[in-house]
C-alpha cells in the first residue's frame, strides 16, 4: 500500500512545492513509483513537473467536486505521476463546504489508486482551509518544511493545533512524518539558531539532511524541471537525493517495527 505524505505549512515560501517536485523526482530515480497530488490552486507543482497547467483536464478539481475517478486525472511525466491542479481549484474550498463527507473527498479518491504507488506526495496550499483539511485527512503523515529564517516558527502553533484537532476528530492515525529545514545557510548564525530551535521543538522528527538556499533550486521551476534534472550535480539535487534516502530508510524501519 502506498504511503501518503502531505507536505504542509501554513506559511508561504517555505519550500513546500520545491520539496514536493524534487522529492518526487528523487524517489523515482531510486526506483519508486510516485504520485504528486497538487492541491494548491497556483498549480506550481503541476507546472514544475513539466505540465501545462492551463491546458490540463480533468484535474484534481474534477476529482474533488465532480467525482471524476482519480485514475482518469493522473498525468504521467518523465519525473513521476501527477494529479494536476490549476486556478479552477481556487473555488473548490467554497464548493466543498456543501458536499457530503467534505473533509474526506481526497481520501476517498486516493484510496482507489494508492496501491498503484509506493508514495503519494500532496502539495498543500499555504493556508489551513478545506483543501488543506482534505489533504491532511487523506495522509498517513505530514512533512513540514521550515525555512531557516527569523519568523520560522511563527504560525507553527496553529498548524500543531490543527493537527491535534484532526487527530482528535477526523484522522486519529495522522502523525508528523518529519520536519525539513529549508533555505539553510550554515555560514550564518541565524540558520544555526533556527535549526537548534526547531530540533528542540520537534525532537527526533527533524531530518538529518537540510536543504540549502541555492540559485539552481530557484531557477529549475522556470524550465519545468526538477532541479535533479536541471542541474543533477548541484547542492540542492544532492540534498533532495539524501532526503529521499532518509525517507525510504524511515519507512522501512517503521515496517520492521
Amino acid at each position: 500500500m502506498g504511503k501518503i505524505i502531505a507536505v504542509t505549512n501554513q506559511k508561504g515560501g517555505v519550500g513546500k512545492t520545491t520539496t514536493c517536485i524534487n522529492l518526487c523526482c528523487a524517489l523515482v530515480q531510486l526506483g519508486k513509483k510516485v504520485l504528486l497530488c497538487d492541491m494548491d490552486p497556483q498549480g506550481n507543482s503541476t507546472s514544475g513537473m513539466g505540465i501545462d497547467k492551463n491546458a490540463v483536464s480533468p484535474s484534481v478539481y474534477d476529482v474533488l467536486i465532480n467525482s471524476v475517478a482519480a485514475a482518469q486525472a493522473v498525468v504521467k511525466t518523465k519525473y513521476g505521476y501527477v494529479l494536476p491542479a490549476n486556478r479552477i481549484l481556487s473555488g473548490a474550498g467554497v464548493e466543498l463546504v456543501n458536499l457530503e463527507r467534505r473533509e474526506y473527498r481526497l481520501d476517498t479518491a486516493l484510496r482507489s489508486i494508492r496501491d498503484q504507488y509506493d508514495y503519494i506526495l500532496i502539495d498543500c496550499p499555504p493556508s489551513l482551509e478545506m483543501l488543506t483539511l482534505n489533504a491532511l485527512c487523506a495522509a498517513d503523515g505530514i512533512l513540514v518544511p521550515i525555512q531557516c529564517e527569523y519568523f520560522a516558527l511563527e504560525g507553527l502553533g496553529d498548524l500543531m493545533a490543527t493537527l491535534r484537532a484532526i487527530k482528535r476528530n477526523l484522522k486519529p492515525t495522522l502523525e508528523i512524518e518529519g520536519v525539513l529545514l529549508t533555505m539553510y545557510n550554515g555560514r550564518t548564525n541565524l540558520s544555526l539558531q533556527v535549526a537548534a530551535e526547531v530540533k528542540k521543538h520537534f525532537a527526533g522528527k527533524v531530518y538529518r539532511v537540510v536543504i540549502p538556499r541555492t540559485v539552481r533550486l530557484s531557477e529549475a521551476p522556470s524550465h519545468g524541471k526538477p532541479v535533479l534534472v536541471y542541474d543533477p550535480h548541484s547542492k540542492g539535487s544532492m540534498a533532495y537525493r539524501e532526503l529521499a534516502h532518509e525517507l525510504i530508510t524511515r519507512a522501512e524501519q517503521e515496517v520492521r517495527s
